[in-house]
């Protein structure tokens, strides 16, 4: 076994702290990660930051860089120097980058070109006007081809070279059973998934002044929820498609529609007045009028966004796709915090999941997540329907077609645990994260093979191309004032063979 890795984290925000750094105390614990080392603009690296149990605390150092425009590809001299000097003195093994997005793309690529293991958040990368400016929107695409171009690169000179993207569902035991079944019943009749609904909702009731004042998580770069949280889908969706590929029936082509609301559209829906007869503190708070909050608004990105998805093999249709992500859900946000309180968890947002994936006449799966509350402290079962870990698989099969088929069973949160040799992987998307941060670190500490590995960056092409595709329709329909614009149609062709991670199909020495 190798010497626990010393690891670089670029970018400290919410995200990190509620995400990483618990996962990356457990690895400590571990034995495998060594020291933890932050880098953050000025403002969050004025102290160390504070993570891990109250048994066991720890400080991680946050090393301060300065900011720069997300346009740049390369990180600038100044911002390197620093990095590089990090990497000498902390001995730095392996980099998590968990920036804002649309700055993924240089860190990374300074990452692999340095020759250092890259844990790479979601999404891959997003461009400031994407869902306004299609050629932003078409950068999303291109960015994957930059990325993976520097990896075949980084490979060849560093064959151990790895980077794995932390799209924490293909590491859910729940998402993972899905696609077994899929891949089950695929072999036994030669049917793929012919159609997908998805859908997620935040729970976030953002109130109109912060939809200005609130830029975590926020619209004002020019994007929103297809970049803060729809990458899970866009990945998870053509992941699951790949479970039932069959010989002649793989999908190589995608058309893509897109429909989203935007900051104008949810201040149409629950006006500024309705806001101060719902909320009667709300007035005193708010310093916009109405055309005030329309004309600061503009240019922003979609709220919401709700896609329909043609799937095809050499122009026949394989499976249909509707894709609704929604900021703007059912939410139990109440007595009115503080602008300045945020919104990225907490103040009242609830996740709720559905996903019906049909194949064929032989078999659909109901899987959903259907949350009244985050914690379990309201007398509410944390596994029943409402409970902060209500997780439920629905599993229908034909069993006119084959007597050993169930004709309907239910999996839930306990049918859906899974035993690994230190305990058990729970499904929920913490203990997902986790194990994204263990698999890679284990996988540098020579515990886990690349083949075994869940979410290399080689297969993250078609997420990449399903967000891309998004994008470009969001934007071509805002160039064409609001109207239904041409289909977008995209190639889906995977980077590589279903061999994604050999060292030979990236390029690497034999």
């Amino acid at each position: 076994m190798s010497a626990a890795v010393n690891v670089l984290v670029i970018g400290v925000g919410p995200h990190t702290r509620l995400n990483h750094l618990p996962a990356l105390a457990a690895a400590q614990d571990a034995g495998l990660a060594g020291t933890v080392t932050g880098i953050d603009l000025p403002h969050a690296a004025a102290c160390a930051v504070e993570y891990g149990t109250p048994g066991r605390p720890r400080r991680m150092p946050v090393i301060p860089v300065q900011p720069f425009p997300p346009s740049r590809r390369a990180l600038p001299d100044a911002v390197r120097r620093v990095l590089e000097d990090v990497v000498g003195r902390d001995r730095i093994g392996a980099v998590v980058v968990a920036t804002e997005p649309s700055v993924h793309l240089p860190y990374a690529l300074w990452a692999m070109e340095r020759g250092l293991p890259v844990l790479l958040d979601k999404p891959l990368t997003v461009h400031p006007g994407a869902s306004t400016d299609p050629a932003a929107a078409q950068a999303i695409a291109d960015d994957f081809d930059t990325l993976l171009g520097a990896y075949r690169v980084a490979r060849r000179r560093h064959p151990k070279m790895v980077v794995s993207v932390l799209s924490q569902r293909r590491w859910h035991p729940a998402f993972r059973r899905v696609r077994e079944l899929i891949a089950e019943v695929a072999e036994a009749t030669n049917c793929p998934v012919s159609s997908v609904q998805s859908s997620h909702g935040d729970g976030q009731w953002r109130l109109p002044d912060e939809l200005v004042d609130l830029s975590y998580h926020g619209f004002d770069r020019g994007y929103g929820k297809a970049a803060h949280s729809g990458y899970h889908h866009f990945d998870t969706v053509p992941w699951w498609l790949a479970a039932g590929e069959r010989p002649g029936k793989e999908i190589d082509e995608i058309e893509v529609h897109a429909a989203c609301t935007r900051p104008s559209d949810v201040l149409a829906q629950l006006t500024v007045a309705d806001h101060a007869r719902l909320l009667p503190s709300f007035a005193s708070r708010n310093p916009y009028t109405e055309q005030d909050l329309l004309d600061l608004t503009a240019g922003h990105g979609e709220v919401d966004v709700f896609l329909n998805v043609a799937y095809r093999n050499r122009s026949r249709v394989m499976a249909l796709g509707n894709h609704s992500l929604a900021h703007t859900t059912f939410s139990q946000r109440g007595p009115l915090p503080p602008a300045a309180g945020g919104l990225y968890k907490g103040n009242g947002r609830i996740g709720q999941e559905i996903h019906i994936v049909q194949q064929g006449p032989f078999q659909v799966l109901h899987l959903q997540v259907l949350q009244t509350l985050h914690g379990d402290d309201e007398g509410i079962d944390p596994r029943a329907v409402g409970g902060a870990d209500h997780i439920e698989l629905h599993v229908f099969r034909n069993n006119q077609m084959r007597s050993d088929w169930q004709r309907h069973r239910t999996l839930t949160f306990a049918d859906l645990i899974q035993g690994s040799g230190d305990g058990t992987v729970l499904p929920t998307q913490r203990s997902a994260r986790t194990c994204a941060v263990t698999e890679f670190l284990a996988h540098l500490n020579g515990l886990i093979p690349r083949s075994e590995l869940a979410s290399d960056l080689a297969d993250h092409r078609r997420p990449a191309r399903l967000m891309a595709g998004a994008y470009l329709s969001m934007a071509r329909r805002a160039a064409n004032a609001g109207r239904p614009p041409a289909p977008v149609v995209l190639d889906f062709h995977r980077a590589v063979s279903p061999a994604e991670h050999s060292l030979t199909a990236l390029g690497a020495p034999r």
